[in-house]
């Protein structure tokens, strides 16, 4: 992948009434922001999640003050000095929290929570996570196993299996075929084969909730070849986006302050190397979230 991105100079964001501004002092790029720099449309701002410091209030009196550190998840325009934030999409961080910790909750995080709503209670359940070594998949196992599910992870290496390990799933699979079913829940975002691979090892009337195409090829699903597996089931195509996304902000940092969730940081480093960080997440080379710092962080 050639040169993805370049500085330039832009002036800073102009907000409107319910927005925040904030000076990032990280912000965390993911893989699927990559993608979009193939055929950049004119005037792409990439950046989705940051965290920093509220320099200018909400005019319409929303939100924290100017002098708050936060976290946020803007619709765009985070890889930069300043940022443009909606008031309703922001997270006051406490002292305990870095903002380097916390640039890497906001995406990833807010999928992860929604994810596992959509798939319904999962204590006692056993549930098969592919695509498990990524930023999504480290916060859905660390919750998942957290709230009492069985989580069989998939991931390609034996190094990121064993921190996923640590974050409580119950078995690393490194082929998909190798998992041991049948599972109640499976959560898959590889696409290609890996679909009809996971749905063949569901129970019965198991619920299968697609949330991705990471290998960015389409699902192939057979009718017929249901029938020797679960034969009956639900797949539910699902997608994190829709704000407010404050309220998942917050319970992501309350579950970090308490110990309870750890932003695997796959990658910390300033943002002039914002291009190389980006080619290497493209290429799946960074394990977790990657973080770019802009001058002093906390």
């Amino acid at each position: 992948m050639a040169r993805p991105v370049d500085f330039a100079e832009d002036a800073q964001p102009v907000p409107a009434p319910d927005e925040a501004v904030v000076k990032v002092e990280a912000f965390s790029p993911n893989r699927g922001e990559t993608f979009l720099l193939e055929a950049p449309r004119p005037g792409l701002k990439p950046g989705k999640d940051v965290a920093g410091l509220v320099v200018r209030a909400a005019a319409d009196g929303s939100g924290p003050p100017a002098g708050t550190r936060v976290v946020g998840h803007p619709p765009a325009g985070g890889w930069a000095e300043y940022a443009a934030v909606p008031a309703h999409s922001l997270a006051v961080l406490p002292d305990e929290i870095t903002t380097v910790q916390a640039a890497a909750l906001p995406l990833a995080g807010i999928t992860a929570l929604r994810l596992l709503r959509a798939a319904g209670a999962l204590t006692g359940r056993r549930v098969l996570l592919t695509g498990a070594s990524d930023g999504v998949g480290h916060y859905v196992t660390e919750i998942a196993a957290a709230a009492g599910a069985e989580v069989t992870a998939v991931t390609a290496t034996a190094e990121r299996g064993a921190r996923l390990r640590e974050l409580g799933a119950a078995a690393i699979v490194h082929d998909l075929a190798e998992a041991e079913g049948p599972f109640d829940v499976v959560l898959e975002s590889t696409g290609g084969d890996a679909t009809a691979i996971a749905l063949a090892r569901l129970v019965p009337g198991g619920t299968l909730v697609w949330f991705g195409q990471a290998g960015r090829r389409p699902a192939t699903v057979d009718f017929f070849d249901l029938l020797a597996g679960p034969e009956n089931c639900v797949i539910r195509h699902f997608h994190y986006a829709g704000a407010p996304y404050g309220a998942d902000l917050a319970t992501l940092v309350r579950l970090v302050a308490a110990g309870r969730l750890h932003p695997e940081l796959g990658r910390t480093a300033d943002w002039s190397r914002t291009s190389e960080v980006l080619v290497d997440l493209r290429e799946r080379r960074i394990r977790g979230k990657a973080v770019l710092t802009i001058g002093a962080t906390r």
